[in-house]
């Protein structure tokens, strides 16, 4: 690769069709580097220091591009246009029934058999200096897996501190429909190859509800359950793995931690979730202005893949950590809107900040 000292780009791949997909590695300081594919808008590798002076990458993915086309994993991608679940891919809008194609069980996931993470996101700007950034953008047509709209998205991924990776989402619409956007990487913070399980890194989540779930994954009709005398509760910290085999009926429906923490932002980017690896050190605190946070603790992560180092990708291998909009909101009037109509502006930020624990 040919570039400046913070940002570099080069081509990772091409389609089928002959398209490129291009990488653009952004960096910060100490080695901290994030890698970003177009295809997808995906975090192909992030770098992160360890509290010994190393530095690894600590995020799934794939060596190569191959991987990428060849398994639909959502791994680093940014997933849409609506993330998580819609219950029998249906709902209503003004009145007119949507059916979305039904991708995951009995209902509709992350946009469909063809979202936002199969997608080559064109390169809009390319900011060096210190903060260097990428701004990436796809237009998705009215009708696009059934969605109601043409949707104009622009994703920025920035180095906004030595460490820390800051992600600015915004999308507008022609015409009423509904947006939910998240970035789906799957976290180990002893490095995405090190075969390590996350079952012992410590978790908090600064939420004091999540949703319960039935056996598809999709909200129960009921308020925000409390998480307090609960494996939910993370409000101080715990290692995932010290609860997760309780018999819990909803860890049980989820396998694992597979649900939506309620976290009540109004907007506003703030702390949601710390997460802390024992061995390398290294911990990463998430903010979002998003009013959900998924925790997802890898549960279907079952072997048939390998990624990086060409290792198999198994059970409890990462976790992600999800900030968007709850599951299921179209059809939930007492849940948060991902309503938009013409003349709004959906806003998603959300900052990845990076440290070491200290000694």
């Amino acid at each position: 690769m040919a570039g400046s000292k913070t940002i570099e780009k080069d081509v990772f791949g091409t389609l089928p069709d002959g398209r490129k997909v291009e990488r653009i590695v952004l960096r910060g300081e100490r080695g901290f580097e994030a890698r970003i594919i177009t295809h997808g808008a995906v975090i192909q590798a992030l770098i992160a220091p360890d509290a010994k002076g190393g530095t690894d990458d600590v995020v799934l993915g794939y060596d190569d591009f191959a991987g990428y086309l060849a398994e639909r994993k959502f791994l680093g991608a940014t997933v849409g246009r609506y993330a998580n679940r819609i219950a029998k891919g249906q709902f209503s809008l003004d009145g007119e029934a949507v059916q979305l194609a039904v991708n995951n069980g009995p209902n509709a996931l992350h946009g469909g058999l063809d979202g936002f993470d199969r997608k080559l996101w064109d390169v809009a700007t390319i900011e060096e200096g210190g903060e260097p950034a990428v701004t990436l953008t796809y237009t998705s047509p009215h009708g696009e897996e059934n969605y109601p709209g043409k949707l104009d998205v622009r994703l920025t991924y920035r180095i906004t501190g030595p460490t820390e990776l800051s992600l600015m989402m915004e999308a507008r619409t022609d015409r009423p429909t509904i947006v939910n956007l998240t970035n789906h990487s799957f976290f180990n913070l002893e490095g995405a190859a090190s075969g390590t399980p996350i079952l012992d890194h410590k978790l908090t989540v600064a939420a004091a509800h999540f949703l319960a779930i039935d056996p598809t994954a999709i909200p129960l009709p009921e308020p925000p359950r409390s998480v307090a005398g609960t494996p939910f509760d993370f409000r101080d910290p715990h290692t995932v793995g010290e609860r997760i085999r309780e018999s819990d009926p909803q860890l049980r429906n989820g396998r694992g931690y597979d649900h939506t923490y309620c976290l009540g932002r109004d907007g506003m980017l703030a702390l949601a979730a710390r997460l802390e690896a024992p061995r390398s050190g290294r911990l990463m605190e998430l903010l979002t202005n998003q009013p959900g946070l998924q925790v997802y603790s890898g549960n279907y992560l079952d072997g048939t893949i390998s990624g990086k180092g060409g290792k198999l990708i198994r059970q409890s291998d990462a976790m992600c950590l999800e900030p968007h909009i709850w599951p299921d909101a179209p059809n939930r009037p007492d849940f948060p809107t991902p309503r938009l109509d013409p003349g709004q502006v959906y806003q998603h930020h959300t900052v990845y900040r990076f440290g070491v624990r200290a000694s």
